[in-house]
C-alpha cells in the first residue's frame, strides 16, 4: 500500500519520523489533512515515509499516530477537510468552529431548522441542559459503534450513520477524542481500534472553542483561506474552497 502513497524518503531531513515531530508540524502549519489532496504538500502523508504506514508500529506508523494525537487532546482530530480526516491546532480550532457553524451552537441550529432529525438524535447524547436551560457539554466516552446502536441507526431505523457523523465533524460539532478497542464478554480486547466522538466543548471548554464567535463566520473563513494561500501559493481558490468549505448562508 505504501507504494501508492505520496510520501518522502525516511532519509529526507524533512521527513516526519515521530508523533512528537508530527505534533510540532501541525502546530507550525496550524491545520493539515491526513492524506494527500489537490494541494501539493498540504498533508501528513506527503511529509512521512510511505513504508511505515499501516505497519502497526506505534513509534513509526502515522496511521497509529493519529490515535495518539486524538487521545492526548492537545490538537483536534476528525473529518474536517472535504469529509476526510485531518488535524487542527487549538489556536486555529475557534476559527473553524466559527466558520463551519456559521455562528450557530447546535441547539440554535436545530431551533432555526438548519439541522436534521438524525443529527439531533446524535447530538442529544452529548448536549444536556442545566436548571436554567443553558447547554452543558459533559464528556461522553462512547464508542462510535455503540453510539450508532444507541441512536437507532439500524435496519428499519435511521440510515447513513457514517454520513451524519461525518457531517457533524465537518460542522465542528463533534471531534474524535480517542480510539479504543472493543472488548468481548470475557473483557479481552479484540478487533481494530474504534473512534470515540465528543463535542469540542466537552474536551476543551465552551469559551475556548467559541471565542471567535465575536467575528463574522466569513471573517474566520477568510482567515483560514488566507493562511492556506500563504503556505501554498500555487493552490487555486476552487481547490482551497473544496477543502476548507464554501461560505454558508
Amino acid at each position: 500500500m505504501g507504494d501508492d502513497m505520496r510520501g518522502i524518503s525516511i532519509n529526507d531531513p524533512n521527513c516526519i519520523q515521530t508523533v512528537e515531530e508530527l505534533e510540532a508540524f501541525i502546530e507550525e502549519v496550524g491545520f493539515v489533512p491526513l492524506f494527500a489532496n489537490e494541494i501539493e504538500g498540504f498533508s501528513v502523508e506527503e511529509h512521512t515515509a510511505p513504508d511505515y504506514w499501516w505497519t502497526d508500529v506505534y513509534e513509526k506508523d502515522p496511521w497509529r499516530w493519529r490515535e495518539i494525537v486524538a487521545r492526548e487532546k492537545r490538537i483536534a482530530y476528525g473529518k474536517f477537510f472535504d469529509k476526510k480526516a485531518g488535524f487542527i491546532s487549538l489556536k486555529w480550532l475557534p476559527y473553524f468552529v466559527n466558520a463551519r457553524r456559521n455562528g450557530y451552537d447546535f441547539d440554535a441550529r436545530w431551533e432555526d431548522g438548519f439541522a436534521n432529525r438524525r443529527e439531533k438524535v446524535i447530538m442529544d447524547v452529548y448536549i444536556s441542559s442545566d436548571e436554567d436551560g443553558d447547554s452543558e457539554f459533559p464528556e461522553r466516552d462512547i464508542l462510535s459503534t455503540e453510539l450508532k446502536k444507541q441512536c437507532g441507526f439500524k435496519k428499519g431505523g435511521y440510515k447513513n450513520y457514517p454520513g451524519i457523523v461525518t457531517a457533524l465533524q465537518m460542522q465542528t460539532y463533534l471531534v474524535i477524542s480517542d480510539f479504543v478497542r472493543r472488548k468481548n464478554k470475557s473483557g479481552v480486547d479484540y478487533g481494530m481500534p474504534v473512534s470515540v466522538l465528543n463535542t469540542p466543548e466537552a474536551v476543551w471548554g465552551y469559551k475556548e472553542v467559541t471565542k471567535m464567535y465575536g467575528d463574522s463566520p466569513e471573517q474566520s473563513r477568510q482567515k483560514i483561506i488566507d493562511h492556506v494561500r500563504e503556505l501554498y501559493i500555487d493552490a487555486d481558490d476552487k481547490t482551497i474552497e473544496k477543502l476548507i468549505g464554501k461560505q454558508t448562508e
